[in-house]
């Protein structure tokens, strides 16, 4: 009498671990986080609020404004969905308390 070896696929938690294989996980989708151009939000304060919340250093959060400044828009960072609201809130809520009317976006790339 030959006895078949019976393999368990259940992990300790109880998920199968052939359905975890069979399933294929992609990364999660990513956003641009976009500001775009105004002719009344200065210059300088967009500089500082890339520096601030995106931690750019001065030059590359000075080509990133000189890019909205000239081409009407600028990719401060590339993100994930919930970092990327985040970021935009935070970019947002500076420029409503100072009084400027900055549009700040999350683009899905």
């Amino acid at each position: 009498m030959t006895t078949k070896k019976k393999t368990d696929t259940k992990s300790n938690s109880g998920i199968d671990l052939k359905d975890r294989e069979d399933n294929k996980l992609k990364p999660p989708a990513k956003y641009n986080v976009v500001f775009y151009n105004d002719d009344y939000t200065p210059m300088d304060f967009v500089w500082a609020v890339l520096m601030k919340v995106f931690r750019l250093g001065v030059q590359q959060a000075y080509n990133i404004m000189m890019n909205v400044h000239e081409n009407g828009k600028g990719i401060a960072g590339t993100y994930p969905k919930g970092i990327a609201d985040t970021k935009v809130k935070q970019v947002m809520n500076l420029a409503k308390d100072a009084g400027h009317p900055l549009l700040c976006k999350a683009e899905k790339v």
